[in-house]
């Protein structure tokens, strides 16, 4: 259920071998990184049942459409296997809901079945009631998941975020919890209010009882 995740922009070549190889030996779902870092990960994991997941629109959601596309089919020719995009966030806090649909569906579209796709709502901005609308959008445009945050913006992945998510789009997409999921118990509340998947830095940490720290 776990992505071991690696976004910081500092990560270096031998981090991100190291985060691939504990990942086949733990098991996760997949790793996550950054774009530049798919091929990579890809060499790293060949053989494995270890899938990649790289970010969209990271970590803002301001980029176009166009930008977005783009970076999705890139991303899936250079071997990811999921993508994690940011929604417009600017364009949901203005009520541009047509704008936020059709930007989802853009990256749905490109994916094209080959990869599946999560949406970053990114919580920590929003209202209920826009965490809400976020994720009926993405739903309508055809996600696969929805998930919390980029780690990048304000505040962590709650329970009570996760139990909303799941309540508004019901049991057929995935909810992903990211950003400040450290520890075993932690992981534990976010499965028992509805997650299906976690984002983590502290994977390892994670499935031994233990506690990290980051992501």
């Amino acid at each position: 259920m776990i992505d071991h995740t690696l976004l910081k922009p500092e990560a270096t070549k031998e981090q991100i071998i190291t985060l691939c190889e504990e990942a086949a030996e733990f098991q996760f779902a997949t790793v996550c990184v950054n774009p530049g870092w798919v091929p990579t990960a890809a060499k790293q994991l060949a053989g494995t049942n270890v899938g990649i997941t790289t970010v969209i629109g990271f970590p803002l959601g301001a980029t176009s459409t166009f930008t977005k596309i783009a970076e999705t089919r890139d991303a899936i020719a250079s071997g990811a296997t999921e993508i994690d995009m940011v929604i417009n966030i600017g364009a949901l806090k203005s009520g541009d809901h047509d704008t936020v649909k059709k930007d989802i569906e853009g990256v749905v579209l490109a994916a094209g079945g080959q990869a599946v796709v999560k949406v970053i709502i990114e919580t920590g901005f929003l209202t209920d009631e826009e965490k809400k609308k976020a994720c009926m959008l993405s739903k309508m445009a055809g996600a696969d998941f929805v998930k919390t945050s980029t780690g990048f913006g304000p505040g962590c992945a709650t329970p009570e975020d996760i139990a909303l998510m799941r309540e508004t789009v019901g049991p057929d997409i995935g909810v992903k919890a990211s950003a400040c999921v450290r520890d075993l118990d932690t992981a534990r509340s976010m499965i028992a209010a509805g997650a299906t998947r976690i984002g983590a830095s502290s994977g390892k940490e994670i499935v031994k009882g233990g506690k990290g720290s980051g992501y």
